[in-house]
This record gives structure tokens, C-alpha cells and sequence, in this order.
């Protein structure tokens, strides 16, 4: 498959998970704790726990639909109406010109959102998800690659399950919500065996945010406008994940792990890294090396992130760094996503071939491992 001439792996393409998911492949001790979905319409992504309330989210954030919303909906009324089924996802991706998809979730984004989440169930949760989409991808498993929910709740937890997912699952990826979880941001000493275990295993992270969550987030200052929220929360977490990776030390400590940024827009790249860069220098000159080389090294070495379909700033992105770091995303098939068209409108971009080629194709193929 090619469109207009350009094959294509999508970086972050999204399931809609059953509602009754955690129900049906939770180990049995904690399916009375559980969270259940909800499926009103479409793009509904409900999550609720036994008592009723939202879980993982505001109540003025999750199951929310207006009016305007009704056009996007009826534009996946067909996919929801036949349960969002592998060949659902599979159809979808023969429509906008997908060769391949890297699987990350839809209500399974606020599983893990809680800050007073048990390790124990968070560790269930993450596990029944990734047994249910390791099942999904069954459906082409060259075309549909999973991206293994990990819990932060408790490190060795994480590490036993990123394990299982490579070993028994065959996912090429992991993936986290770039919140602080329990006080201790992504460059503490305490998530170094995971990080370790990833280089080990050979497979990237990706991180990826969801708006609304009960965790610490960008945006909370702005309560119930949830398009505010929405707007910064993507972009900002990024952006404070990547300063921890890049300037707490992490990269330098794993040389062989490799990071995405996904779904956060790429355009607070070039500036973020001339920023930190600054930094290290002004710091090193007055406090010794806080590390051996400037963040925008190890962005460059290991790290990449995701463009939009539309995102015009793209351009001044690589006019700064370069194509090599960039990956593409339709985020099929969330309410913000230019599907059917998306590589259609990606591909109107004033680009040339080659940068098309690499972030369309080449790029993502490295960062996750494809021999395609």
C-alpha cells in the first residue's frame, strides 16, 4: 500500500476499548475494583468505578459531548455501531493509507490515572489491557503492533510486565502518561531499573498524555474549561518529560533507550533545546557538569516526536534540527483527528519528498525496530 507514493506507519494510532474491557480480562481478585466504561456514542471515553464516579478524570471532563460534537461523531457512528473490532481498526487504516500502526489507548489512557491508584491493582490493570490488545493485534499482527501499558505505581511492576510483553506478547513498545506519579519525576535514580530493562529488552517508550486526568497536570489552573486544559496539557507535559530525560541525566545514564513524545505537537522542540542548552552551560560554568553533554545531544541521539497532520510549524522544526527526530500520527480515532484525510492533508505541506519519506516512514521504522 502506498499513498501517493509514500508508505506510511503511523505512530500513534488509537483503540477503542470495549467498555466491560477490565471486566472480562482482569484477574479475578480485583474485578469488583475495577473501572467500566461507558459507550453513550462514538467518542464517548467514560471510565467509571464501582461507586459510579469518573475515574482517572474530572467529572467535568469525562463522557462530555455538545452539539458541535455530533458531525465528528457521526463521521465514526459506522465503527462504533460494529464495536470497534480489529477489522474496524484494520478497514480504518486501508481507508487513510496506513501500512502499519503502532496501537496506543483510548479510555485505557486514564486506567492508571489516579494518584491514590493500589500498585497492585494498578499493575492488574495495566495487565489486562495489554492481554486484550495483545488479542486485538491477532487480527494482522504485521499491521497492528502494540505499545504494552506499563504501571509507575511500582518499578519492579512495570519491569515484570515489560518483560512479559516482549517475551509472551511480541509488543515493539511500552508506553506511560508523562505525569509525576508519587512526587519523583522521570530522572530520579528510582526508575533506573526500568529504564535499564528497556535497553535490555530493545524497545522504545513512548509517552502520551490524556486531558483531564486526577494527576498532577498542566492545566488544572484552568478547572472546568476544558478546552484550555486540552490545549496546553498535550504539548507541556511533553515538554517537561523531555527536560527530565534530557537535562535530569536519564539519557546519559542509558545511552541505549530510545523516547518518543507523542501526540504534544513538535514545534516547542528548537526552543526547549536552545533553552536547556543555555542552561547547562550557564549552570556547568558555576556548578560543574550537571551532565557530560547539552540536553539537545541526547535529543538528538535518542529521541523523537510525533507531527500532526496539519502542524505547519513543522517547518521551522526542521529548518532547527532536522527530519531524523520526526515521526507521523493520524490520532485515529480521537475527536481532533483529521481522519480520513490525514495523510492527504500531511502530505499539502510545503515538504520535500525526502523529509516526507523519513516522517512518514523511515523514522518511525527505526524508533520502533520494524525490519520492513
Amino acid at each position: 500500500m502506498a499513498r501517493r507514493g509514500f508508505r506510511v506507519i503511523d505512530s500513534d494510532m488509537h483503540v477503542m476499548e470495549p467498555p466491560d474491557l477490565w471486566q472480562r480480562y482482569v484477574d479475578p481478585r480485583f474485578r469488583e475494583r475495577a473501572p467500566r466504561g461507558s459507550a453513550t456514542g462514538p467518542l464517548d471515553l467514560g471510565l467509571y468505578g464501582p461507586d459510579g464516579e469518573p475515574w482517572g478524570r474530572f467529572a467535568a471532563t469525562a463522557g462530555r459531548r455538545g452539539e458541535a460534537q455530533r458531525p465528528i461523531e457521526q463521521r465514526y457512528r459506522s465503527q462504533h455501531e460494529r464495536g470497534w473490532t480489529a477489522q474496524v481498526q484494520l478497514e480504518a487504516m486501508d481507508t487513510e493509507g496506513i501500512d502499519v500502526a503502532v496501537l496506543y489507548p483510548s479510555r485505557g489512557l486514564f486506567a492508571l490515572s489516579r494518584p491514590d491508584l493500589d500498585p497492585e491493582l494498578a499493575a492488574a490493570l495495566a495487565r489486562a489491557y495489554n492481554d486484550w490488545l495483545h488479542e486485538f493485534c491477532q487480527r494482522d499482527p504485521a499491521r497492528l503492533l502494540g505499545a504494552a501499558m506499563l504501571s509507575p505505581f511500582r518499578v519492579e511492576d512495570a519491569i515484570a510486565e515489560a518483560r512479559r510483553c516482549v517475551a509472551e506478547l511480541g509488543f515493539r513498545a511500552v508506553f506511560l502518561r508523562p505525569n509525576v506519579v508519587g512526587g519523583r519525576n522521570w530522572h530520579d535514580a528510582a526508575f533506573d531499573p526500568l529504564w535499564s530493562a528497556l535497553e535490555e529488552l530493545g524497545v522504545p517508550l513512548g509517552f502520551h498524555e490524556g486531558s483531564g486526568t486526577r494527576l498532577r497536570q498542566v492545566g488544572d489552573q484552568f478547572g472546568d474549561a476544558s478546552w484550555l486544559r486540552h490545549a496546553v496539557c498535550h504539548p507541556l507535559e511533553m515538554m517537561l518529560a523531555a527536560t527530565s530525560f534530557c537535562g535530569g541525566g536519564t539519557l546519559a545514564r542509558h545511552p541505549k533507550l530510545r523516547v518518543a513524545f507523542l501526540e504534544g505537537n513538535c514545534g516547542w522542540v528548537p526552543f526547549l533545546l536552545w533553552r536547556l542548552d543555555e542552561h547547562w552551560e550557564h549552570f556547568r560554568a558555576l556548578y560543574g557538569d550537571p551532565q557530560p553533554e547539552p540536553p539537545s545531544r541526547y535529543f538528538e541521539r535518542q529521541c523523537f516526536v510525533s507531527v500532526e497532520a496539519d502542524e505547519l510549524p513543522v517547518r521551522h522544526v526542521i529548518a532547527d534540527i532536522g527530519d531524523r527526530q520526526l515521526v507521523f500520527s493520524t490520532d485515529y480515532p480521537h475527536f481532533d483527528s483529521k481522519f480520513p484525510r490525514a495523510i492527504d492533508a500531511f502530505l499539502e505541506m510545503p515538504l520535500s519528498d525526502d523529509a516526507r519519506r523519513r516522517i512518514l516512514w523511515d523514522n518511525c521504522a527505526g524508533f520502533y525496530g520494524l525490519k520492513v
